[in-house]
């Protein structure tokens, strides 16, 4: 029997904590398979992405992002996971996509953070307050809960309105400037559509860690050459980042950095590759979000619903 699972049957089910260890313990049952396919037409985007692990099973994602849909009061993102059985193959779960998408997508940065940041960090700044960015301000808030947060949107209203809703779990306020606020912060992330960098690299200070998660095509970016330049990088997944992502790939291209430049991904967690080396080094971690990571996320989901179910 197919499941199928809504965003409210099992969004209060979850744990930010426990489901970026999850994603840290899936990655070492071997790299996935994995295929991608991206279609654009303007700004508006269609993605599906496929990821197979042998001892997981199989998933297909597909999605179509609409920026100008903010106008219509409607999601920007809409899509649908299918997770397949890794024996027989059947249609095991038809999962919202919303669910696994804003669980996978804060997890995969949060992991990231937890190896990378400094321990202690203490200010953390949100650039982006769409439905991304808040998803961010609850999983650092899990990991780091005595941290301060500034957040940052194009529309400074937004930023206004998303602190407020959170003003009563977390110390948050918005902020007007950029270059003002990101050279205090032990951690930046970026979930925005932007494609021109936002974030500029000389207002990093030593020991920052910067989480890039919005850009997602060839021609996107949030940071510029010198962020990129003065920073140890870091990938979740080299497959579905470092040939397909401007945050990478156009720096590439322009001989800003070097392929070995991109020190690790998840999978080599467990050789203690992914890690910070000193309390100074900038580092920057390009969130991808590939289908294998969804894989991961979907199992979680399944297994926390089916505990429900059963209690």
């Amino acid at each position: 029997m197919v499941q199928m699972i809504k965003f409210e049957d099992a969004d209060s089910l979850l744990d930010w904590i426990e489901l970026a260890e999850h994603l840290a313990d899936c990655h070492q049952l071997g790299r996935a398979k994995l295929s991608d396919q991206v279609i654009s037409q303007g700004e508006d985007t269609l993605l599906s992405r496929a990821a197979w692990i042998g001892r997981m099973g199989s998933l297909v994602k597909t999605a179509l992002v609409i920026p100008s849909n903010k106008g219509r009061g409607v999601p920007t993102t809409n899509g649908a996971v299918n997770l397949f059985d890794r024996h027989s193959g059947e249609l095991t779960a038809l999962i919202d996509f919303r669910l696994v998408t804003k669980w996978k997508t804060a997890a995969d940065s949060l992991l990231a953070a937890r190896k990378l940041a400094r321990s202690r960090a203490s200010h953390i700044l949100i650039v982006g307050a769409g439905s991304v960015g808040c998803s961010l301000i609850e999983a650092y808030g899990a990991a780091f809960p005595d941290a301060s947060f500034k957040i940052w949107n194009r529309t400074p209203s937004r930023a206004c309105s998303v602190a407020a809703s959170y003003k009563n779990q977390f110390d948050i306020y918005p902020i007007a400037n950029l270059a003002t606020y990101v050279p205090e912060c032990d951690i930046i992330t970026c979930a925005t559509m932007s494609s021109e960098p936002l974030l500029q690299g000389d207002w990093l200070s030593p020991g920052s860690h910067v989480d890039l998660v919005g850009a997602f095509r060839s021609d996107m970016r949030e940071v510029d050459n010198v962020a990129i330049s003065r920073a140890r990088i870091f990938v979740d997944c080299f497959e579905t980042t470092i040939d397909t992502i401007g945050e990478i790939k156009i720096p590439l291209a322009q001989g800003i950095i070097k392929r070995s430049a991109v020190l690790a991904d998840f999978y080599d967690l467990p050789t203690g590759k992914f890690t910070r080396n000193h309390p100074d080094e900038i580092t920057l971690f390009k969130n991808g979000g590939g289908a294998h990571l969804d894989l991961m996320t979907a199992h979680y989901i399944v297994s926390k619903w089916q505990q429900a179910q059963a209690n």
